[in-house]
């Protein structure tokens, strides 16, 4: 991603009331368009070099492990067009978290396809810390929410799925939310979806009566 700073008077006034610098702006645009650049090195053992660069993570522009995220990219967008506007940050809201929290299974305990599977455990854990940590996965910009829920719910319909095939309840190896967004277990479910994989229904069974 390489855009050319276009500074105006108009851009120094916006960046400013943001809380953004000079020097902060020049690094990201440094970040942007030198990918050879090992940041890391430069911002070591150089206190005023190794605090810029903290105050860029500090401020979301970029991921602690220098990538450029979400935010850094509108800004720089904005200093390279020629219009003048408002620099705006773009923030998740409470609204989208709710949207990935409300998709995440309460419990382990589900009803599919007329089947009762009994759990033990509670599935949605911490929910603050899952905010936190939803909302700077998104702020990385490598995947949107859509694509965060899309993922989630092809696993739990998946475990659904091969609960009724096997008539085990797979959904009790589902991981706690805050787990399952500290290790990025949607990754690989977010490329299945990219492939196009999809999730073999499994007829509905007839598992008869039980003794008491």
């Amino acid at each position: 991603m390489k855009k050319k700073i276009n500074l105006t008077f108009s851009h120094f006034e916006q960046i400013h009331k943001n809380g953004y610098n000079l020097d902060l702006v020049y690094m990201l645009e440094l970040i942007s368009s030198d990918e050879s650049a090992d940041i890391k090195i430069m911002c070591c053992d150089v206190p005023k070099m190794e605090a810029l660069c903290q105050t860029l993570v500090r401020k979301g522009l970029v991921t602690e492990e220098y990538k450029i995220t979400t935010v850094g990219k509108d800004l720089l967008t904005f200093l390279a067009s020629d219009k003048e506007e408002k620099l705006v940050k773009k923030k998740a809201t409470d609204d989208d978290f709710d949207r990935w929290w409300k998709a995440y299974p309460g419990t382990d305990t589900f009803t599919y396809k007329e089947k009762l599977f009994q759990g033990t455990r509670s599935l949605r854990v911490k929910k603050d810390d899952c905010k936190i940590k939803l909302r700077k996965i998104i702020a990385e910009g490598e995947y949107t929410l859509d694509e965060l829920i899309a993922a989630l719910e092809y696993e739990v319909k998946q475990k659904k799925e091969n609960s009724v095939k096997s008539r085990d309840n797979k959904l009790s190896f589902m991981q706690n939310s805050l787990t399952y967004l500290n290790q990025r277990t949607f990754e690989p479910f977010i490329e299945l979806i990219k492939e196009g994989a999809t999730i073999k229904e499994t007829p509905e069974q007839n598992f008869g009566s039980t003794d008491i």
